[in-house]
């Protein structure tokens, strides 16, 4: 086993990507700058009627792909201003080096498709326990949303649909995609969350660093939950569904991230889960009830389908596993690099290897 897989020694371990106690300073600093940027970037709407502000969905649209990169300045604002860490910082933040490029890039393709087949799993578990209705022939559901739209704009159109089955086919096959497009504006927040405020709060334990980076996460969302995005609540109870979504996300993504020692997979996971979060709405039966907040992707369902897979993981001793990127390749001009053989030869009393002296030529000799 070499040094980069080795297994963490405890939360006191002497390693570069992360502190060896938690700076509560640095910590403040980055919530309160994520949370005042993302109140900021909101203000606008809530300044214009907030849940009633004229053309919402679309306002929230763009609000929160502007507050995706709140996380990030906030991160760059602890690593430049705080000085946490202090060097070594691309690789505190799990971007650099990307090796062993096995682990990394594997973590990485995974993550594209495994919040995915949870956000299906959650769905068909949802209507196992009958609390949504779906229709996987005639996807009725999709059917009467698209022409109920395109009926808006004009009249003959939903009558010019294509087969809905080949639309839904479209949609599912788009997902993976979606997901790589996604992660671009998921950088933003993980960087924040996986990459500087995980291995921050790290050597409180796995577990508290995992549940108080979910719970930060979830209450960050407030400025654009409490105007009824994701769960139609304006009130507390669509900040705690959103705060226990991402506790539970969060347990999967910073296990990604310290399970791969990159911040990548978690990069790639949340666009993943961000382009899969409709699924639920696109396989429903028309007229079915869809309350987010039970069958969609941070709702109860998904609590319990993610505790679930935590505990296999737990069985697994996947969490017991946390290993380093790959350690600095050393300098050529680095004499204690230098392999025998290459560069110079060892000495009789088996010293340092030194090079021949150089021949009439200038050669130096075998």
């Amino acid at each position: 086993m070499n040094a980069s897989e080795a297994h963490v020694g405890g939360e006191g371990a002497d390693r570069p990507d992360r502190p060896p106690r938690v700076p509560w300073g640095a910590v403040g600093v980055y919530v309160v700058v994520s949370f005042g940027l993302a109140w900021l970037v909101s203000l606008p709407i809530w300044l214009n009627g907030g849940p009633d502000a004229e053309g919402l969905p679309m306002l929230i649209t763009v609000t929160g792909m502007v507050m995706m990169f709140t996380p990030a300045i906030a991160a760059l604002v602890a690593v430049f201003a705080m000085r946490v860490p202090r060097g070594d910082r691309l690789r505190f933040l799990g971007m650099w080096p990307l090796r062993p490029a096995r682990r990394v890039v594997w973590f990485t393709v995974a993550a594209v498709f495994a919040p995915i087949a949870v956000v299906a799993l959650v769905t068909f578990a949802a209507s196992a326990l009958g609390l949504v209705r779906l229709d996987l022939v005639g996807f009725s559901g999709y059917a009467e949303m698209l022409r109920a739209q395109l009926a808006g704009l004009d009249p003959a159109l939903s009558s010019a649909l294509p087969p809905i089955g080949l639309l839904v086919a479209l949609q599912l096959a788009s997902i993976p995609l979606g997901a790589l497009v996604n992660s671009v504006f998921a950088f933003g927040e993980e960087l924040g969350w996986r990459g500087w405020l995980v291995p921050a709060l790290r050597p409180l334990g796995v577990w508290p660093a995992l549940i108080l980076s979910g719970a930060i996460w979830g209450l960050w969302h407030s400025p654009l939950i409490l105007l009824g995005y994701n769960f139609g609540y304006t009130d507390w109870r669509g900040v705690a569904l959103m705060t226990g979504g991402c506790i539970a996300w969060g347990v999967l993504l910073g296990w990604a991230r310290l399970r791969s020692a990159s911040v990548w997979p978690a990069v790639v996971g949340h666009g993943a889960l961000n382009a899969a979060a409709g699924l639920v709405v696109l396989l429903a039966a028309a007229g079915a009830e869809v309350d987010m907040g039970v069958v969609g992707p941070l709702g109860l369902v998904a609590w319990g389908v993610i505790a679930v897979i935590t505990v296999i993981l737990v069985l697994l001793g996947q969490f017991r596993r946390e290993p380093e990127l790959a350690p600095r390749r050393a300098r050529r001009s680095d004499p204690s690099a230098t392999p025998p053989g290459r560069g110079g030869r060892p000495d009789r009393n088996g010293g340092p290897a030194q090079g021949g002296a150089p021949d009439s030529a200038g050669r130096r000799g075998a």
